[in-house]
């Protein structure tokens, strides 16, 4: 079982964990970073794999850049977006593992 972080841990994380949530908690964000904890894809397939409008994907895709949970590398006219914050696997993995459905 993990260990429980004590109030210290909490107190100096705080304002961290608050603001990964913050940015996760647009549905877009968070279907942008679910699709990403694959692997690397470029805007053509992270639109096909999620259905959200180019204009909103590159939107939600600069927030999730800015916050320095992925990032971007360009090969020839294509965008490849990656997730760069390992922390970010870890919140998408707990959350998958809390909403999927129980098995029995």
């Amino acid at each position: 079982m993990p260990k429980t972080p004590d109030t210290s841990d909490l107190q100096r994380h705080a304002q961290d964990v608050s603001a990964l949530l913050k940015t996760l908690c647009h549905a877009n964000r968070l279907l942008i970073a679910c699709t990403l904890k694959e692997g690397e894809k470029n805007v053509s397939q992270i639109e096909a794999d999620i259905g959200v409008p180019q204009p909103h994907l590159s939107r939600d895709l600069g927030r999730l850049r800015d916050a320095g949970l992925i990032s971007a590398r360009r090969e020839s006219k294509n965008v490849y977006y990656s997730i760069t914050d390992p922390r970010l696997v870890k919140v998408i993995d707990a959350l998958c593992t809390a909403f999927a459905p129980e098995q029995s």
